[in-house]
């Protein structure tokens, strides 16, 4: 088919125009992915490639999607990896697809398990005496000790140790029996 004829479809302009607002590095595997929507027997219509196109592309311009009343972060990676991880598993999905929702579980898991990894990192940062400068002096002192108190003052928000670091500097009590 001519890009002439291809383009005096409506559907067909209008798919082709939304793929070309997509990022360079999701096309082949965007391919594959619509290919999972395909029925049994019959082609994707242009119009169904279209609506599927759209419906990604601002997801993917913004970098962020919706799940479960959660905004998840979803750079241009973990999409291609999302779909890939799909594609790997097509024998395993029930075909085809009727909407994205199986591809957008996975990206929030992957944003889900890079935040895990965050939050680890800082709390072994804590745990290591690496704190940040505002972590109040009881935070300091917490870190040199051993105790089933200390485990539960590192695991309090930064917030509530800072209301707690104030109450005891104003009552005056600083010992460990005192917390």
């Amino acid at each position: 088919m001519s890009l002439d004829t291809l383009l005096a479809s409506e559907g067909a302009r209008e798919a082709v125009m939304t793929a070309l607002q997509l990022p360079a590095p999701l096309g082949k595997a965007l391919v594959q992915y619509l290919a999972l929507f395909r029925p049994a027997q019959r082609q994707l219509s242009f119009d169904r490639v279209h609506s599927l196109l759209s419906e990604l592309l601002p997801m993917i311009q913004s970098g962020k999607i919706e799940r479960n009343g959660r905004l998840w972060a979803a750079p241009v990676e973990s999409w291609r990896q999302g779909i890939e991880e799909m594609l790997a598993k097509r024998d395993k999905l029930t075909l085809p697809l009727k909407g994205h929702g199986y591809l957008l579980t996975i990206i929030a898991g992957y944003a889900d398990k890079t935040e895990a990894r965050a939050e680890a990192q800082a709390e072994e940062r804590q745990r290591s005496g690496r704190l940040p400068a505002s972590t109040c002096t009881i935070s300091q002192t917490a870190a040199s000790a051993d105790s089933e108190a200390v485990q539960a003052f590192r695991a309090m928000p930064a917030s509530v140790k800072e209301q707690l670091d104030r109450f005891i500097h104003k009552t005056g009590g600083t010992d460990g029996d005192d917390r």
